[in-house]
């Protein structure tokens, strides 16, 4: 696994807020006059996605802050992106404009509509070059179809369609057709006493638009196949890893649901995300996950504490990287875990502004366990900050370059080797 340093910028290609804002990055063209090449990022566009809202039919405030992001493939010279609060869906356009329109018949050149009368001859309108404007406007505007709050959006492979999921329900969408969708998983029970697992996680496959997985609170992951059924109440294949009885503790249930779940580029694995591990599973393999990594194992004796804080419903992502070789995932103290599938080394690197100075080698972290040996560099697990967490990552699909969030900063790294190559 080769070393990673930051980017001069503290900021990945878009990020949103709890106010609702989202902000849009866009690298620069590369310098010929660097020592590292990759070009830095700023800031292309910032707009108000979403605004608060209150349900009078509830009674209830609707929070603008935005849960997920999603970018649609780009078939021109604008960008599309789909976000959401816990009830809205929102698709925004995202163009550049360098030229404007002179020379109108029927107005003058502040837009206001000429007398007819003074209209004595016909000319042409030219296009006349101007500085260059990015202009974002909602597009579509998804709403009424969530009961409960939504947790994921996934645009399908087929580029037509989106799903999105909440706590019992997960609906199809046609991204031209903003006033229907359609149900296709639904585990609300009739007497809502009988509930005893939530969706926590849902995305369509890569490559085959038939096919979704979610993931639910009980650990389990359920591939549904559309072709088989309008409602897929019924799973195709159902991922689950047996729990073994010795270890079962009051928090078991709680640490085993499923925050993330990731189809890898190739659509053959699956990558999720519990509390303490990150599991990679075999789509031709339901009984057990095909691998296993412990991301922050050295908590489980703080199990206690961190129910008592809330820390232990964190919800943390994770990433595969462009060649589905290497995974990520966020911890503590913003800390975050690469894990190398094929020669089984991982490492703990930190985002912060103290150790991610511009141009420098991130250095490997290590955690103590309580009571353990202590190396000069090492800190203890009784010295974590919990206030500090990565929940989100995401990885470049094509290149080694990743964005981490961290509290309110934002970090882009990018491989040494691959900078030094270029």
């Amino acid at each position: 696994m080769s070393d990673f340093f930051p980017l001069p910028s503290l900021s990945p290609p878009f990020i949103w807020d709890k106010g609702g804002r989202v902000v849009i990055f866009q690298r620069e063209p590369e310098s010929k006059n660097e020592l590292f090449s990759q070009g830095e990022y700023n800031v292309y566009s910032t707009f108000q996605s979403h605004e608060p809202e209150f349900d009078y039919l509830k009674s209830l405030e609707i929070e603008e802050k935005i849960n997920k992001i999603r970018w649609l493939p780009q078939q021109n010279a604008a960008h599309f992106l789909l976000s959401t609060n816990d009830k809205t869906i929102k698709l925004w356009k995202v163009s550049e404009r360098d030229k404007r329109p002179e020379g109108y018949n029927l107005k003058d050149e502040e837009g206001r509509i000429k007398d007819l009368s003074t209209v004595t001859s016909l000319q042409v309108p030219v296009l006349k070059p101007m500085d260059l404007m990015v202009e974002v406007s909602p597009r579509r505007l998804f709403a009424n179809a969530h009961t409960y709050h939504v947790n994921s959006i996934s645009v399908n492979s087929d580029y037509q369609t989106y799903m999105s999921a909440d706590d019992l329900r997960i609906n199809l969408w046609h991204l031209d057709i903003t006033d229907r969708s359609f149900n296709i998983v639904d585990i609300k029970p009739v007497n809502m006493e009988d509930l005893t697992e939530v969706i926590t996680a849902a995305e369509f496959h890569p490559h085959h638009c038939n096919l979704f997985v979610y993931s639910s609170s009980k650990g389990t992951l359920r591939l549904c196949d559309m072709r088989e059924a309008a409602l897929c109440d019924k799973h195709s294949k159902l991922f689950e890893e047996p729990e073994d009885p010795s270890s079962r503790s009051f928090f078991s249930e709680i640490i085993s649901s499923v925050s993330d779940v990731k189809f890898s580029h190739s659509g053959r694995y699956l990558l999720t995300r519990d509390y303490l591990t990150a599991k990679v599973w075999d789509l031709n393999m339901e009984s057990k996950p095909l691998e296993t990594y412990q991301v922050h194992d050295y908590l489980r004796s703080k199990l206690c504490s961190l129910y008592e804080n809330d820390c232990i419903f964190d919800k943390f992502e994770c990433a595969w990287n462009g060649s589905d070789s290497v995974i990520m995932t966020g911890a503590y103290n913003n800390f975050f875990r690469m894990f190398d599938r094929n020669t089984k080394r991982d490492v703990t690197l930190e985002a912060s502004r103290e150790s991610s100075k511009p141009r420098a080698v991130l250095k490997p972290r290590r955690v103590c366990a309580a009571g353990g040996k202590r190396r000069k560099d090492d800190i203890s697990v009784d010295s974590l900050d919990f206030t500090k967490k990565i929940l989100h990552t995401a990885w470049h699909p094509t290149e080694n370059i990743i964005a981490i969030a961290a509290t309110n900063n934002l970090y882009i790294f990018q491989d040494k080797l691959n900078s030094e190559m270029h």
